[in-house]
Parts: structure tokens; C-alpha cells; sequence
């Protein structure tokens, strides 16, 4: 299953045909450029650059780019991985120390600039990021036809938030998979899905498939390819140990989160899709919803509040002002839970999935999920479009962190 077919079972909120067309037909055609935390530019102890790369995967170029300057990839900080099929732009920093390696390093698609001293870089330290999108292969009528869906979309109040595919796999749609498996605590089938997942389209399919059939170690180690390194991780740590659950555990902690991650991403888009086909809102809060602050198009869902029949009417005014905005479920052992309606929708999706929330407790303690709320819509901020003869389709926005263009492209698209 590619993940076309996988978010097939999303309902889209756009009742309007989609424009089709193609994406990534070239890198230069999906652009991204984060917006960091001012806060990173404070201090002196680390040297930030700005990293611009052509079809790497972040935590590929960041251990090329330690490789060849002599550091640990540990020693390198970053807000967020990138598209691979993309030309990026997001800020790095490295001990200041290792600046002058740094400024020498020449790696072919990648271009690093110093900008400033600062602080180290962690995960989420950033605002957002700015896209330039282009949709090749698309009929002339594409201008009106986006304008309609828009239009349709603004009226409703967005675009759906869901996670894009990038969570759950492009080709092998089965990181959602292996966090449930670990949220059951069975780490052997986890790890013979993640191992041995294949559908014969991708370079060391094969060896994946042996291992599918026959759960060799040693054969595996042997047949996987170099580039595959953390499936060669899990490998070497469980013939060390003879356990899958410390193989896993050996991962690095970005990697070893993913899976959690993408489960929890998955019971989201289920929320948000069986919202949109019983015809509840999103744009509207319902007596036992959770709402998000929302400052300058910006949610903060660390604040949240519970909608009541007596507040029910001042959150409908702050929703409607752009001051909050209607959540969804991040499930996890802290989560505040809807009441009312939208808690039945969420007590329903986890008795159809078999998950406690306490579950989320149980998993090893770097894998252990609190879980938190996440706004149901979309708001592409500086939302401008326009069609280029012979070339396509042309968008530009800002999107929040922890949001995905590819989102906003799925409901105008309609492409799966």
C-alpha cells in the first residue's frame, strides 16, 4: 500500500473536483524556508548556519555534514527534518569551535552559510516554515477551479490539518503500524514489520523480503545494505542482546520516537476524517470540545480550554475572531479529553483500535507519550496562487510548525 491508497481513507473537506497534477516533478519545485525562534541568535557558545540542501534527507545531510568536519552528528541541532524531494533552507548549529571545519566543508547539493552565534538547536525551535509549491500538469481552467475550492474551504474555516504522508512512509506506509505494535508491547512483530515490510519497489526490497520469510539475523546483517543504517542498528543491538525491545531502544531518539509518532498521527487523522463524514464541525465548537489559544495566526496548544454550555457562546465569538480554534485528539496518557459529543468520538476511535491511554505510560520510558491536543484546521497564512503557462500551478504560504503543505496540496489536488 502506497500512501495514496493509505490516505484514501481520509475524507477530504473540499466538496469541489480537484485541480490533479504533479508535484516534485523537480526539486526546485517544492521550496521550503523555515522561520526560526528569534531565541536561537542568543549566546555565544554555538555557531549557526544556514543550511540549503537539494534532495537530502536531513539527518542524512547532518551526519555528512559531521563526517567530513570531524564532529558528532549528536553535536549538531536542527528544528526540524525537510523534504528530501525539495530544495530547503533551515538553520544548523554546531560548538562554535567547530565553525572553521565547518565553513570547509563541500558536499555536492549542499550549501552552508554562517549567520550568527547562538544557542543549540533543538526540535520545534522554530515558528514555521514559507513554501513555494509548483502543480505541473494541470488544464488552463486550473486558476478558477482553485479559487473555488478556497473560497469553499475559507467559508468552512480551513483547510483539515492532517498529518502528511511524511509521517507514516512514502512507499512503505507502516511507521503507524510499528507504534502500535509497540504500544502493545510486542517488539518482535515490530520489528519484523520494520525490517520486513517491502513491496519489491525499493533498493534492498529483497533483502527485506528474505528476512520477511525467514527472520535470519545473521543473513539480514549480511544482505542489508549499508545505506539501510538503522535497520543495520536494530540488527547488530538485538544479536548483542537477544532482545528487540533493547534493539529499539538503541535507535537514535528522533527515530526511535517516530513510530509512536506516526500512530498517534493516525488516530488524529481518523478523529478528524470520521468528524468530517458525521457532519460536525470544525469551525465550530461543541458543547465538550477542547479549544487552542491562537495568537497571530499562531496556536499555542499548551493552552487549551473545555467548551461548556456557558462559554459556549463566548468561544464561539473567540473561534470566530481567529482566537482559538477547535482541537482534536493527540492521544497519550496526559491528554485533556473531550466531553459531549466529541468525546464519543474519541472514546469510539479507541475502542475500535483496542488502545488504553495508559498504554502510552507503559511504553519505555524514551518512547512514553503524554500526548496533547492538535487544532482540527488549517489556516495557510499569505495564501497567494497563480497559474504559469506551460509550467503550472504556483503557491505560495506560511504554515505553522507541526503543519504540512502537503495538506493544503491534498484538497486542492484531490489526488488521493
Amino acid at each position: 500500500m502506497d500512501y495514496r491508497e493509505f490516505f484514501s481513507q481520509f475524507k477530504y473537506l473540499s466538496e469541489k473536483p480537484g485541480i490533479g497534477g504533479k508535484i516534485k516533478v523537480h526539486p526546485e519545485d517544492f521550496i521550503v524556508i523555515e522561520e526560526p525562534l528569534p531565541q536561537i541568535f542568543e549566546g555565544r557558545r554555538y555557531a549557526i548556519f544556514l543550511l540549503k540542501k537539494r534532495n537530502w534527507e536531513t539527518m542524512a545531510a547532518v551526519k555528512e555534514i559531521a563526517k567530513r568536519a570531524g564532529i558528532s552528528h549528536r553535536d549538531i541541532g536542527f528544528a526540524g527534518t525537510k523534504d528530501r524531494h525539495a530544495v530547503t533552507y533551515q538553520y544548523i548549529s554546531v560548538p562554535a569551535g567547530a565553525k572553521e571545519r565547518i565553513e570547509q566543508v563541500k558536499i555536492r547539493d549542499i550549501e552552508l552559510r554562517f549567520v550568527s552565534y547562538g544557542k543549540f538547536i533543538k526540535l520545534g525551535h522554530l515558528l514555521g516554515n514559507r513554501f513555494k509549491i509548483i502543480v505541473r500538469d494541470v488544464s488552463e481552467d486550473t486558476l478558477d477551479r482553485t479559487k473555488e475550492i478556497v473560497r469553499e474551504l475559507r467559508e468552512k474555516g480551513g483547510f483539515p490539518n492532517y498529518f502528511g504522508y511524511q509521517r507514516f512512509g512514502e512507499r512503505r506506509v507502516v511507521n503507524h503500524m510499528i507504534g502500535k505494535l509497540l504500544l502493545q508491547g510486542d517488539f518482535e512483530e515490530a520489528a519484523r514489520l520494520f525490517l520486513g515490510a517491502h513491496d519489491g519497489s525499493m533498493e534492498g526490497d529483497e533483502a527485506r523480503k528474505n528476512f520477511w520469510e525467514t527472520g535470519d539475523v545473521e543473513r539480514a546483517l549480511e544482505e542489508f545494505p549499508g545505506f539501510l543504517r538503522y535497520e543495520r542498528t536494530l540488527l547488530h543491538r538485538y544479536k548483542e542482546t537477544g532482545s528487540w525491545k533493547r534493539a529499539f531502544l538503541s535507535l537514535p531518539l528522533p527515530i526511535m520516537r517516530i513510530f509512536i509518532h506516526a500512530y498517534q498521527s493516525y488516530l488524529f487523522n481518523l478523529y478528524l476524517s470520521r468528524r468530517i463524514e458525521k457532519g460536525l464541525p470544525l469551525n465550530e465548537p461543541l458543547v465538550g470540545d477542547i479549544v487552542v489559544q491562537v495568537k497571530g495566526g499562531i496556536p499555542y496548544r499548551d493552552r487549551t480550554y473545555r467548551v461548556t454550555e456557558t462559554n459556549l457562546e463566548f468561544v464561539r465569538e473567540k473561534v470566530r475572531n481567529g482566537h482559538a480554534m477547535v482541537s482534536g485528539p493527540l492521544f497519550g496518557f496526559a491528554m485533556r479529553r473531550a466531553k459531549g459529543l466529541p468525546g464519543e468520538l474519541e472514546e469510539e476511535i479507541l475502542k475500535e483500535e483496542g488502545v488504553k491511554l495508559e498504554a502510552f505510560r507503559r511504553l519505555p520510558k524514551p518512547m512514553a507519550e503524554p500526548g496533547g491536543r492538535r487544532e482540527l484546521l488549517l489556516r495557510p497564512i499569505g495564501l497567494t496562487y497563480g497559474y504559469i503557462p506551460w509550467v503550472g500551478m504556483c503557491l505560495r504560504f506560511f504554515l505553522p510548525k507541526g503543519t504540512y503543505a502537503t495538506s493544503v496540496l491534498r484538497e486542492i489536488m484531490k489526488d488521493h
